[in-house]
């Protein structure tokens, strides 16, 4: 089955890992969003307070169109890919926030970035922002608890258009109310 398959989430869901392998499961190229924008100069600045790189999404949509064009069977992956037309699937990773916090920390993330992940991820701001673009191709998969294979696994079905993962289902504003790291003090 050839699909061009998008895989987005906040940060340290897993999507990199995962999209490696499907790739090479797949035996079709991947392109990795962040990559692509530096690569085609699509970086307008870095936000001064958080360190982000303030990307051009509205030039990012335009050339990874225009690239994926020539394609039968893709993945393209990261943060922003959700921002961006063009995908047969689009999936977009979901973890528990009290996971995420432990990957976030792993990779030495300030206290004020994982926080504003950490929320980001509980209220699915990811999702909402692909509802923009994709409701009937649109799968979110909680891989909290999920081994890298399992991911991957998911996933391939969905391509291979053996499962189809709804979109809705995962909750995780539970987090938000009851984080100690939430309360007002």
């Amino acid at each position: 089955m050839s699909a061009i398959t998008f895989i987005s989430g906040t940060p340290c869901t897993g999507k990199t890992t995962v999209s490696e392998i499907l790739a090479s499961r797949l035996d079709c190229d991947l392109i990795k969003i962040n990559d692509f924008a530096i690569s085609n100069d699509l970086i307008l600045g870095v936000d001064d307070e958080k360190g982000y790189k303030i990307v051009d999404v509205e030039k990012l949509d335009k050339l990874l169109g225009e690239t994926i064009s020539g394609y039968d069977s893709l993945i393209v992956e990261g943060h922003l890919s959700h921002l961006c037309s063009g995908a047969d699937n689009m999936i977009i990773l979901r973890c528990r926030p009290e996971i995420l916090e432990k990957r976030l920390a792993e990779r030495n993330y300030s206290h004020s970035k994982i926080l504003e992940n950490l929320e980001a991820e509980a209220m699915g701001i990811c999702l909402q922002e692909a509802l923009e673009k994709y409701s009937d191709n649109l799968c979110e998969l909680d891989v909290s608890h999920l081994s890298i294979e399992e991911c991957v696994s998911a996933i391939l079905k969905v391509i291979n258009n053996e499962k189809k993962l709804t979109f809705g289902e995962i909750d995780f504003m539970d987090w938000l109310l009851t984080s100690p790291s939430n309360q007002k003090q």
